[in-house]
């Protein structure tokens, strides 16, 4: 796996066509954008922390039969300093920098008290958002890119705050039918509390009748105070139905204090953030059509997630399924120097010590005020997740586990907000990084797997079939690549039915280990 981490990889800016082995479906036309680390040092400096390597943009384009592939480093102002500097001057997440390396303790007391709260990174390293038509780069901080989908440009740079008051925000957004997309935020009041805002932005059509630029066109759905005045959730994610917005509120907290001194104290913003076991979650369900959060209170064990999965209403509950963790200690793996190791010291020291599960929980909508205390809430005869009355007439939600072991999960995105029936996932075992596919059934738990020898697949996106009857009539897409290196990097397409392979797109070009990625149709 260190060889992964060993070379620099070289963006590759013009098209270069793949060499295809097998054939894929003539309706696959379109792009497949990703996003994900690329760049870990910069001269004779180093990041240390895997999400701290700058962003590297990638696309394959499916035209006729042929694959195109492209690459591109965002050119975010993190990028050009560093470049300019020819070493770190930007922190990120995991690794505090300073612009004069013989900076004085009196120069750092001095920023302390002149930025309360850090201005963050731009280095958009994570996923691929659009808003209206256009297609933008994105990360967790108050920073986005709007980028050309075609060359990869990089076009402008856009910070959140002159449209809503949040100093971070998730990358991954949700779109409904009509096309315009809901994200979440959070603002760090620095003399009160901080808290969750859930925002819209319209769709491409609504935007063009309001003829304004869509995020000046950003509505608030809702916000939620933090139940920490010093001490937000972490998030990565949000759920979404029809009519509801699932927000966890997990005990994994940044610590608004620490970060505001963070520079001070010559500490990383990773430092910052503290996993609470003896706290528990609260699951935020907010109602879209009142904008506000129903009555009832839930709420589960301390647990941590990255990602949802998808969510449904039924018969008067609100189901919704994700990947989750007992504690925070995934995001210690992905330090470079546990990264870098041999395979063999790697298995030894590093295996996961809290592997990700996949869970169900279900919300019922309408509790009896009269209800039982100790009483299951939970109607649907499907599941064998629970909501049991507390003596405050609060719901405590156990799930119901509906795998172990995979992570990255995507769904036919047609069906989301709706119930559903197939997971594509990245599978996890001991190790960070996947070295299977998976395809999940959630009705059965039945799983079907995709693996070969030396391999490291991406998040699988999975693009649905013209008028396709079935929910997995479509196909799989995942960039491989490979620690053997006689073996080249390629684009793999299954079948989302059958899970078998149909084609594969070797690439003569370095291709890099990323994290997630929209697809454009043509």
């Amino acid at each position: 796996m260190h060889t992964l981490f060993n070379k620099k990889i070289t963006e590759t800016p013009e098209p270069v066509k793949a060499r295809v082995e097998g054939s894929f479906p003539a309706w696959l036309q379109g792009t497949l954008l990703r996003n994900g680390p690329g760049l870990f040092s910069v001269g004779e400096t180093s990041y240390n922390h895997w999400f701290d390597g700058m962003a590297l943009l990638h696309s394959f384009t499916f035209k006729e039969g042929d694959v195109y592939y492209r690459s591109k480093y965002l050119r975010s102002d993190t990028y050009n300093k560093n470049t300019r500097a020819n070493r770190i001057v930007v922190s990120e997440f995991g690794t505090m920098a300073y612009p004069d390396p013989c900076q004085s303790i009196f120069t750092k007391v001095f920023s302390y008290m002149s930025h309360t709260i850090p201005d963050f990174t731009d280095n958009c390293l994570i996923n691929i958002i659009k808003y209206g038509k256009d297609y933008y780069t994105s990360t967790e901080t108050n920073y986005f890119h709007k980028i050309d989908p075609n060359t990869l440009e990089t076009l402008q740079k856009v910070d959140y705050r002159k449209y809503i008051a949040v100093n971070l925000a998730t990358s991954h957004p949700h779109y409904d039918q009509e096309g315009n997309t809901y994200n979440m935020g959070t603002s760090i009041i620095e003399m009160g509390k901080p808290k969750y805002t859930i925002f819209k932005v319209p769709s491409a059509a609504a935007d063009s009748a309001k003829k304004k630029p869509c995020l000046k066109n950003l509505e608030v759905v809702c916000s939620i105070p933090c139940r920490s005045r010093l001490a937000p959730s972490y998030y990565h994610s949000f759920g979404m139905t029809e009519n509801y917005i699932i927000f966890i509120e997990q005990p994994f907290k940044l610590d608004i204090l620490k970060l505001a001194t963070a520079y001070y104290r010559g500490v990383n913003w990773a430092s910052c953030l503290k996993f609470d076991a003896d706290d528990n979650t609260l699951i935020h369900l907010i109602d879209k059509r009142t904008q506000r959060p129903v009555a009832t209170k839930f709420y589960t064990d301390a647990l941590v997630v990255y990602h949802h999965v998808n969510a449904y209403e039924e018969d008067g509950h609100v189901v919704f399924d994700i990947i989750a963790y007992k504690d925070s200690s995934l995001y210690d793996m992905f330090y470079l120097a546990n990264l870098q190791q041999s395979s063999e010291r790697f298995e030894a020291e590093n295996c996961l010590s809290s592997a990700p599960v996949c869970k169900r929980y279900v919300l019922p909508l309408h509790s009896a005020k009269d209800a039982e205390i100790g009483k299951n809430m939970v109607k649907l005869e499907s599941t064998t997740a629970t909501a049991v009355k507390d003596k405050e007439g609060s719901l405590c939600c156990q799930p119901e586990i509906h795998c172990e072991g995979m992570e990255l999960p995507r769904i036919n995105y047609n069906y989301n907000g709706k119930k559903y029936r197939y997971v594509y996932a990245c599978r996890v075992e001991w190790r960070p990084f996947p070295t299977k596919i998976g395809k999940l059934d959630v009705t059965t738990k039945q799983m079907l797997e995709w693996q070969e020898d030396d391999c490291w697949p991406a998040e699988p996106v999975f693009v649905p079939a013209p008028n396709a009857v079935e929910e997995d009539d479509g196909v799989i897409l995942s960039s491989i690549v490979s620690t053997n290196p006689n073996k080249s990097p390629f684009m793999l397409i299954l079948d989302a039915k059958t899970f078998q392979e149909v084609a594969r797109a070797t690439i003569n070009a370095d291709i890099h280990l990323d994290l997630h990625g929209y697809f454009i149709p043509q």
